[in-house]
């Protein structure tokens, strides 16, 4: 599709649909509708590019999202689905919205209504670390979902593309600490290259860095996948599930940290 592939969520509540890492997931969008809205420009995002614009739509409303979650969980317990999880993912970047805490309180109080058995979680790029009411609304989520995807800098800002130039490895490593134990840091492996550079989170180099990042962070679970559709950046290729699953024990047996390969 190219460089300016996107696939876009149309709905602030969409699915349920089925997800590798989650189960039956029902999603949040916090993003516009019809735009991207992100602190990362990742070369892998299968919602495109932020070039594409963010759309005309806006943000959701907090009174929005809540009437519509409800509607939505009062139907499917009336036709008598399960869910295992609400998950806050989209076109963009959920943490970004203002009123994210807020909404994430709102979502737990509607899921324990009509879903007490279903999970929430939070899918974050880790940028939006540095505001407190951020993290203690990440704190409050069944599942707090953080991206790393490399512990070196010069990777990370080829591979993410993160919109503020103070975001760097090292801090993030260190606001990541606050979540030791009840964590989980999710990292994407891939390997190709873009604009004429290499581009390859695999290499010896980086599973040592990421190892001692995850040891300094001490997340509750590790989880590694890599690419399931298609990316922006063509010229990306998907780590296959045995060398991901050869990462993941190499990983696990170094850190002790729970490793989930998808």
């Amino acid at each position: 599709m190219g460089a300016n592939q996107t696939i876009l969520f149309h709905d602030t509540i969409f699915g349920p649909i089925h997800s590798r890492r989650l189960g039956t997931s029902l999603g949040v969008n916090l993003s516009p509708r019809d735009g991207k809205i992100c602190s990362f420009d990742c070369l892998y995002c299968e919602a495109g590019y932020n070039a594409q614009g963010p759309g005309n739509a806006g943000l959701p409303r907090r009174e929005e999202v809540a009437r519509l979650l409800t509607e939505k969980l009062t139907a499917m317990k009336e036709r008598g689905e399960t869910l295992d999880v609400i998950t806050f993912s989209g076109n963009g970047e959920p943490t970004i919205h203002p009123d994210f805490a807020g909404i994430l309180d709102d979502t737990l109080r509607i899921r324990d209504e009509h879903f007490p058995g279903a999970k929430v979680s939070v899918l974050t790029n880790s940028t939006m670390l540095h505001r407190p009411d951020v993290v203690k609304a990440l704190a409050r989520a069944d599942n707090n979902i953080l991206k790393l995807d490399s512990a070196i800098e010069e990777t990370m800002r080829l591979l993410d593309r993160p919109g503020a130039k103070e975001f760097t490895v090292a801090k993030v490593v260190d606001q990541l600490r606050a979540f030791a134990g009840t964590g989980i840091i999710q990292t994407m492996m891939l390997r190709g290259s873009h604009d004429g550079k290499t581009v390859d989170n695999t290499t010896d180099a980086e599973i040592e860095a990421l190892i001692e990042a995850y040891r300094q962070i001490k997340p509750r679970e590790i989880m590694l996948y890599s690419i399931d559709r298609s990316t922006p950046e063509e010229n990306l290729q998907k780590i296959q599930a045995g060398e991901l699953r050869a990462i993941g024990r190499r990983i696990e047996l170094a850190t002790s940290i729970p490793v989930q390969v998808n």
